[in-house]
């Protein structure tokens, strides 16, 4: 369900659709505008802010109903998350179902669930005002990160109750080799956001190079460290070269751990990061030659998207079984 829910905020983001709803309201907010006033009255709170009056001046009602779908989507899915811990969690405790211990890591992921929301609320008030036509991207990579930090602690609760302590090895080397993967990883998923929230696919649609160079003009269109966010050309540089790199440790840690002694469930699921980062690579390629073209954008920035959020998983998986576990 998280990983749906950082796909709905991709389309979200490439259609536009994030600052169509400009209200925040827990719980009646989650049913649409239900006739054609409320429509009409939802729609004229749109045409206040400076992405109507800059772009989609010409946008009918129809037009607004398209991005209000995926806005109202994305939050509601956010509310169902939310309902889907929330309920059996009351009733695991409850009936004593779950130990003392279980509680507070889970009462830790309900809490990141909530903070998750209100990043989410930040980042659209900051586009809702005059002059601005997005959401700062800025705020939009925090929250796209924080989705990533309540995904993997979601998936390392799982892996602690799911999988056999006999399973987990004490691999240093291993387990230092896959810190430094995610730490690129990371960086790398940093800068996918900033992509999105810069539109900067669109600044150098082609492939290998960049607009015909390696280093072309315009990549100190700023000054300071500002050129590293800002700056689309220089952003885009930075996440191809953290890719190249991504890609090509990948292929070293493969072969690293190939020449490991590894056991069990470790040995069989080593094969997924190498599949992931070959297929998100192609996958990254292709949304930056289909940038120019918004529909085609979608589903390869979409599909990128997902097979970053495996490709973590991955990684994050290897990590877990590369670590002993404690006495709980």
């Amino acid at each position: 369900m998280i990983m749906i829910q950082v796909a709905l905020g991709g389309i979200t983001r490439l259609t536009g659709s994030g600052l169509s709803i400009t209200e925040w309201k827990p719980i009646l907010g989650a049913f649409p505008p239900m006739n054609d006033a409320a429509w009409q009255s939802a729609f004229e709170k749109y045409k206040e802010i400076g992405q109507f009056k800059h772009i989609n001046f010409d946008f009918t009602l129809s037009d607004f109903k398209f991005i209000y779908f995926w806005e109202w989507l994305h939050r509601l899915w956010g509310r169902i998350i939310g309902i889907v811990f929330l309920i059996p969690f009351i009733y695991f405790v409850a009936r004593k179902m779950i130990t003392q211990k279980m509680i507070i890591p889970m009462i830790i992921l309900f809490l990141l669930g909530g903070l998750q929301a209100a990043i989410g609320w930040i980042m659209v008030m900051s586009g809702l005002n005059n002059d601005d036509v997005s959401v700062d991207h800025i705020r939009l990579t925090v929250h796209f990160i924080a989705a990533l930090i309540l995904l993997v602690y979601t998936w390392w609760l799982a892996l602690r109750y799911l999988v056999p302590s006999q399973q987990q090895q004490s691999l240093r080397a291993v387990k230092k080799f896959n810190s430094y993967l995610l730490i690129v990883l990371t960086l790398q998923l940093i800068y996918g956001a900033l992509m999105a929230g810069l539109k900067a696919g669109n600044t150098a649609p082609t492939w290998p190079d960049i607009n015909g160079f390696f280093w072309p003009a315009g990549m100190e269109k700023y000054h300071g460290l500002s050129n590293l966010t800002h700056n689309p050309l220089m952003v885009q540089f930075i996440h191809r070269m953290l890719a190249y790199i991504l890609f090509i440790s990948v292929i070293a840690w493969y072969w690293f751990v190939g020449k490991t002694k590894t056991t069990g469930q470790l040995n069989s699921i080593k094969i997924y990061p190498l599949i992931f980062v070959v297929v998100q690579l192609l996958l990254g390629i292709g949304t930056v030659l289909h940038s120019p073209v918004q529909k085609e954008l979608l589903w390869w920035g979409v599909a990128h998207q997902f097979v970053a959020m495996l490709l973590l998983l991955s990684i994050t998986w290897v990590q877990y079984l590369s670590i002993p576990r404690l006495k709980r």
